[in-house]
């Protein structure tokens, strides 16, 4: 007689087809019943809802006051990201008993042992009517706003020291690294979909940092649109030590660009075998592949007013800065411009190719032209000031499995104070060197000569350098900064 062997489906570790073949062989193989046969089919027919039943046993099968007093254990953080799991556990996280108690902990002033039960039970009754009349989640976003002005308030205060060469915050390295601030960039396509790219590297300079953004998911640069920077810091500032990328943050809208056209519209200030550097403004680098693909994109950020403008914006509003008035009148009608002080910083990453604080600049009535103040910072007719650039000129970037140096090219940082030694003019800068033809009128260099030029709105930067062959080395023979009469004229509130 053979022998019958059963096996429920629900036991075997196959799939739901797995389970039809093995009922087709028993059927054939082994004299089974067609009463056995008949469960078979019927547990078949019912495998997948009885495997969704089991999966959906857990914690949102528990009933609400279960899950509030889970939640009510947990930290702030923690709070706000499990409320974002679905529509229930959302408005559940939102419950003001949970969120109050977290407020009166931070904020409340703490209750001495010595008062009074009554004070006590005032207190108590103050709470509960807080959270009859407050509509749901009204305790979280008190707590949020107040966390976000305290966080911001403790960030500005670390910027009250200030270098004495550059006019800026001494604190503003550290103050980024206990914020927990960081850079992302945005790109828009014509179609409105929107690539969300966090910073992949940093490096920190004098003045400014240079962040960079680079991967391999890149859109198609014709699609592009704009680009926009933004700073991101912690909803939740001074909460934990270390900072999650998939936690809370809140956005500082810093600037945007447009790409369009990108390669008839921006500058290219040079190139390798691999890439073409291409500056959009305000210290903006993309780097092409030779396909005009996009292979980096790297940001030189000026330490002037860079935390305030991170951290103080919105999403979708940069912050507004007042406009700079000079704090003494110092134009004398006669005399012009003077004291005024410039920290020039010339480097790459990890590089610097000089860095110098050059004092007691001015500027005489009669240097005024087309629209221009001019500073001469170092003359070529004078053999003394002239300066070396030390080693070989070139501006660096990377790629998760790329690297290079583009020739000739480097980052300039330029910090101008007036003669309150306030900050006039600050930028941080890609910049080229081109050959000229124009020999200098110089008997000493007998190498090539360069010069490169900076414009914006506020002025002008105009540097000349020659190479020594004899030294190997870049010397500096003219620098010149020219200074708009209209930004003069906004500055002291004058008619220049």
């Amino acid at each position: 007689m053979a022998t019958c062997w059963k096996k429920n489906p629900l036991e075997q570790r196959g799939s739901p087809s797995e389970s039809a073949s093995t009922v087709s062989k028993y059927s054939t193989d082994t004299a089974m019943q067609p009463s056995e046969l008949k469960m078979m089919h019927f547990q078949k027919q019912h495998w997948k809802p009885l495997i969704k039943s089991i999966s959906t046993t857990g914690i949102e099968s528990l009933p609400s006051e279960v899950i509030l007093k889970i939640f009510s254990y947990l930290d702030t953080v923690s709070l706000l990201c499990i409320g974002c799991v679905n529509k229930r556990f959302y408005h559940l996280s939102n419950d003001n008993t949970i969120w109050l108690k977290i407020y009166s902990k931070s904020f409340l002033p703490k209750r001495n042992k010595w008062k009074t039960e009554a004070v006590q039970e005032l207190s108590v009754s103050l709470r509960l009517s807080d959270l009859q009349h407050k509509e749901s989640g009204y305790w979280k976003k008190e707590y949020i706003i107040k966390k976000i002005a305290s966080g911001k308030a403790g960030i500005i205060h670390l910027l009250q020291s200030v270098n004495t060469y550059t006019g800026l915050p001494v604190e503003t390295k550290n103050a980024i690294k206990t914020s927990g601030l960081r850079w992302i960039i945005i790109l828009k396509e014509r179609s409105g979909n929107e690539h969300v790219m966090d910073q992949a590297d940093i490096s920190f300079n004098e003045t400014s940092i240079t962040v960079f953004w680079y991967g391999i998911s890149w859109p198609c640069l014709d699609n592009l649109t704009s680009l926009r920077l933004y700073g991101a810091t912690p909803v939740l500032l001074g909460e934990s030590k270390t900072y999650l990328k998939n936690g809370p943050w809140r956005r500082s809208l810093i600037s945007e660009y447009q790409l369009a056209n990108l390669t008839q519209n921006a500058e290219m200030i040079g190139h390798d075998a691999l890439v073409e550097l291409y500056h959009v403004e305000q210290g903006v680098l993309l780097g092409l592949w030779n396909k005009n693909e996009i292979a980096f994109v790297m940001a030189c950020l000026h330490y002037h007013q860079l935390i305030e403008r991170s951290i103080l914006g919105s999403a979708t509003a940069m912050h507004t800065v007042a406009p700079d008035k000079a704090m003494l009148d110092d134009i004398d009608p006669e005399y012009g411009l003077h004291d005024y002080q410039l920290h020039i910083d010339m480097h790459s990453k990890g590089n610097t190719y000089m860095c110098g604080t050059f004092r007691s600049l001015f500027c005489r009535k009669d240097y005024i032209r087309n629209g221009y103040l001019r500073l001469t910072v170092i003359s070529y007719k004078k053999n003394s000031q002239h300066l070396p650039l030390v080693g070989k000129l070139g501006l660096s970037w990377k790629t998760d499995a790329l690297d290079g140096i583009v020739q000739n090219c480097f980052i300039m940082d330029v910090t101008l104070l007036d003669e309150s030694q306030k900050p006039f003019w600050c930028f941080s800068a890609p910049v080229k060197m081109v050959t000229t033809s124009i020999a200098p009128d110089l008997y000493k260099y007998f190498g090539p000569s360069y010069y490169l030029n900076y414009v914006d709105s506020i002025g002008k930067v105009h540097v000349e350098m020659v190479w020594m062959e004899e030294t190997l080395e870049y010397y500096i023979t003219n620098l010149v900064l020219y200074l708009s009469t209209q930004k003069i004229n906004s500055w002291f509130g004058r008619n220049y």
